[in-house]
């Protein structure tokens, strides 16, 4: 199906948002949009929203298989905008959210459909999942100018670090830490202050009153907390090129950088085990 707008969406789609997990999905530009749909798709998620400018073409099988929504994304907030709709539209259901160019891997993807996690959390009692955005990055810059290359795409491997986060009075929030690394630490010169974190809670339950804000955070703190208060919960992984590709076509940094690579780099394998063991995500309970 194709919405002209999210008003369309919300009015007319409202089929598909029935059902949970819904994925929702915000292209920036035309880059890997389909490797990131279809990667998706094969985790099960049961709809996926692809919020989209009209330039954007898909093959027909793609085409048939989202719930395409025109909608520019260049206006402030326009993500939080369109998330926060979606909320509103789908109290109780799982949504998650991602830019193109990003792939989400939480512990054994290759054997456990996204329903599955999500169940096995919700019996935690937890609304929401913590995810760490892991920086990809083309081998060569120079054969992939853009940065982007599913085919040769390598990770940090060290060099994440966490920091208390604060609340209004300078108290160190419970359950709550700012995480950091990757291109925006090793470049963070090119990197606003607020956009250096690295965590996103991209993963949860919709609620009547729930609020994304614009550091992926909401406005229910315990939303926003890494695990339970009794023990460990899963966490997740989002591998992105999205700052690999703004770093490398804003003017301000393209210039200064030759090569993402560093004695820390290593080959993206596509599993969820590297990254198990690299420890950008951890099953919790689950085994």
């Amino acid at each position: 199906m194709r919405y002209d707008s999210l008003a369309d969406f919300l009015a007319e789609g409202k089929a598909a948002l029935a059902k949970g997990p819904v994925a929702l999905i915000f292209v920036e530009d035309l880059v890997e949009a389909d490797s990131t749909i279809r990667h998706h798709l094969a985790l099960g998620f049961v709809e996926i929203v692809l919020f989209a400018p009209p330039e954007l073409a898909l093959p027909p099988d793609l085409t048939a298989a989202v719930h395409r929504v025109q909608y520019a994304l260049q206006h402030p907030h326009a993500l939080e905008t369109a998330v926060n709709a979606v909320i509103d539209a789908a109290p109780g259901i799982w949504l998650y959210y991602c830019y193109n160019a990003e792939y989400l891997f939480y512990p054994f993807c290759e054997t456990r459909s996204i329903a599955e996690v999500l169940t096995f959390h919700t019996e935690e009692r937890r609304d929401a999942v913590l995810t760490y955005v892991i920086d990809l990055y083309a081998s060569d810059l120079t054969a992939y100018p853009d940065a982007v290359c599913v085919d040769e795409a390598y990770l940090d491997k060290s060099g994440y670090y966490a920091l208390a986060r604060p609340d209004e009075i300078g108290h160190p929030k419970e359950r709550q830490l700012d995480f950091f690394g990757g291109l925006r630490w090793r470049f963070e010169e090119h990197i606003a202050k607020p956009k250096r974190k690295i965590d996103r809670i991209a993963l949860f339950r919709g609620k009547t009153g729930l609020r994304l804000g614009p550091e992926h955070t909401f406005n229910d703190e315990e939303y926003n907390t890494y695990s339970c208060p009794w023990h460990h919960n899963i966490t997740a992984a989002i591998c992105s090129f999205r700052t690999a590709k703004a770093l490398k076509t804003n003017a301000g940094s393209m210039f200064e950088i030759s090569n993402f690579r560093w004695h820390n780099s290593v080959p993206f394998q596509w599993r969820s085990q590297q990254l198990l063991d690299l420890g950008l995500m951890e099953p919790g309970q689950w085994f």
